[in-house]
């Protein structure tokens, strides 16, 4: 099926059948089980299985086809863009490194909305520094004892499994990645609320925690490649969806806005074209060959600035609106601070763009 077909395919379908969360506000936890719904609706009637090889249950084609689906269900608002998107981080690194049994076991309960994921990487003091990472997972017999914590992991509360790095041995080349059952004796999770009112992000400490041998994803010590391999659907895939989302919010400033400023609001729509056009070559490059490197930082900064643009936008131009209510955009305007903070911070990116692709610093 090529990507024209399939888009239409899709509109049609998405026109026929309801997966709106329905009017009102949601609580977090009633975004999360939107999230499972849109998707388990969606693999049962075999979009969500696009794009994905036959091994996991998929009905292959191009990957591009799982960015048409997901621009589709995040510009019609019927899921938190970040909560669906983690598929695309999540899958990935099952489908290449996992033991091909393990995968086929597990992935399509991710597609399908049974399971909820979660990301185990950052840690207090290592966020945009991975490298530096201090959980360890210590060799006993067959099995891994990982004692540490991390933070600022998304939907550790609601996940099923964790795909987590951990120290096995000094160095990039002394991290390992392990796929972990969230209901092992001896983790505990603890929810953080943000700014935005949200317990998104949790802190999970690791007390002694056993996994089974055959949970590592490659070898011990592949972690850091894991990591790496991970970069690119986040910043391709991921970053595409995030990216209509932000266009129906641009959309939705239009009609609400109470000032007229056509510059700001010029600026605002340059900001996103401009990160639009750039995450589109980013995913023919992905699609091309399967590598990207160090280019994507500027993809980055790109998606962090519009998207900072936009709400500041949204908040002259809608006074009050941010500072008096409880309203979506109060939420979306307060989250959008952390938006050149996580998946590494703006200054971490800009040195990436200094040093790796310009050459600069060098002496």
């Amino acid at each position: 099926m090529n990507t024209a077909d399939f888009r239409s395919g899709v509109r049609t379908w998405l026109d026929e059948h309801d997966l709106s969360p329905g009017s009102g506000a949601q609580s977090f936890k009633e975004e999360v089980a939107q999230l499972a719904r849109v998707r388990r609706t969606l693999y049962d009637a075999g979009w969500m299985r696009y794009g994905w090889p036959a091994e996991v249950s998929g009905l292959g084609g191009p990957a591009v086809l799982r960015a048409v689906l997901g621009e589709e269900v995040t510009s019609r608002e019927l899921a938190d863009p970040g909560g669906y998107s983690m598929v695309e981080v999540l899958a990935p690194a099952m489908i290449s490194y996992a033991p091909p049994a393990l995968a086929a076991e597990m992935v399509p309960r991710l597609l399908n909305g049974t399971e909820q994921w979660c990301q185990g990487f950052s840690e207090p003091g290592s966020g945009s520094d991975l490298a530096s990472l201090a959980t360890r997972a210590v060799r006993d017999g067959d099995d891994w004892v990982v004692t540490g914590q991390k933070v600022w992991t998304s939907l550790a509360q609601f996940a099923a499994r964790c795909v987590l790095l951990a120290r096995t041995g000094p160095g990039h080349a002394g991290i390992t990645a392990f796929f972990v059952d969230m209901d092992t004796p001896g983790i505990t999770v603890r929810p953080l609320r943000a700014i935005h009112g949200r317990d998104e992000f949790c802190e999970v400490f690791f007390d002694d925690v056993v996994v089974p041998g055959d949970r590592i994803l490659g070898r011990p010590g592949d972690g850091w490649q894991v990591a790496m391999d991970l970069l690119p659907h986040e910043r391709s895939t991921c970053f595409w969806h995030r990216i209509a989302h932000l266009y129906t919010r641009l959309d939705r400033l239009l009609a609400e806005a109470t000032v007229a400023d056509d510059a700001a609001l010029g600026a605002s729509y340059l900001a996103l074209h401009t990160i639009r056009c750039r995450s589109h070559a980013t995913q023919q490059r992905l699609a091309a060959d399967g590598q990207l490197g160090p280019e994507t930082s500027v993809d980055k900064v790109l998606l962090a600035t519009a998207e900072q643009q936009l709400f500041d936008t949204a908040r002259d131009l809608l006074p009050g609106v941010v500072e008096l209510t409880e309203s979506p955009w109060r939420q979306e305007y307060l989250y959008s601070w952390a938006a050149t903070i996580y998946g590494g911070t703006a200054e971490i990116q800009r040195n990436i763009i200094a040093r790796r692709l310009l050459e600069l610093g060098r002496e």
